[in-house]
């Protein structure tokens, strides 16, 4: 019987995909290893791996998404710490809860900075837009806005408001901005954590 396109995949399809799915992450991590993630190409992936461009391209459309998939188990281990410390915390004050989540993503970024750094890159004309609408910090964002928003229960302050807030905490944490206060600025992680609090969290 000739397969037809309404036929499922075979088995044998579905352990090649699983096969080329390890096979390219194996060696984009063992690249990124060896050259950084900002100097090694979706090409360089590919011939490294021994398989056709398409191949990788239907995979992974960018390397923004080909780093997400490979800090994937990070970023749930990461969201989970979150969702743990944020039950066990109800009756805490909201300013501090989200003092510790920030402290979580500078931990998380600092752990994970290289692939981080691949997540925030994209081939899109508008690389702030892109970056901001990562998985990682469409959820993070979310956490954040529902924090101001208990911080402001009691205050004439707008739902708006609170989400412009989380928008430029998020700014002030990615990557060009930290790397800037670290390496120009030469603030250290706990120095920007403290800066990021005192400019947008108020007792």
């Amino acid at each position: 019987m000739v397969n037809d396109e309404n036929t499922p995949p075979t088995r044998a399809e579905r352990r090649d995909a699983a096969k080329n799915r390890q096979l390219i992450l194996h060696t984009a991590h063992k690249l990124f290893e060896q050259y950084g993630v900002e100097q090694v190409s979706m090409n360089q992936i590919a011939t490294e791996a021994q398989i056709g461009p398409g191949t990788l391209y239907r995979r992974y459309r960018n390397k923004s998404e080909l780093c997400l998939d490979l800090i994937k188990d990070s970023v749930d281990l990461f969201f989970e710490d979150i969702e743990v410390y944020l039950e066990e915390n109800k009756t805490v004050p909201p300013n501090q809860k989200l003092k510790e989540i920030i402290s979580l993503f500078i931990g998380f970024r600092e752990k994970k900075a290289q692939l981080l750094t691949g997540v925030e890159e994209t081939m899109s004309s508008n690389p702030l837009k892109s970056r901001i609408q990562s998985p990682i910090y469409v959820e993070l964002h979310q956490i954040l806005v529902g924090l101001f928003d208990e911080m402001t229960v009691k205050v004439q302050t707008t739902h708006s408001l609170n989400v412009f807030k989380a928008d430029m905490v998020l700014m002030a944490l990615s990557r060009d901005f930290y790397s800037f206060q670290k390496d120009v600025r030469n603030y250290s992680p706990e120095e920007i954590l403290e800066l990021v609090y005192s400019t947008f969290i108020f007792n």
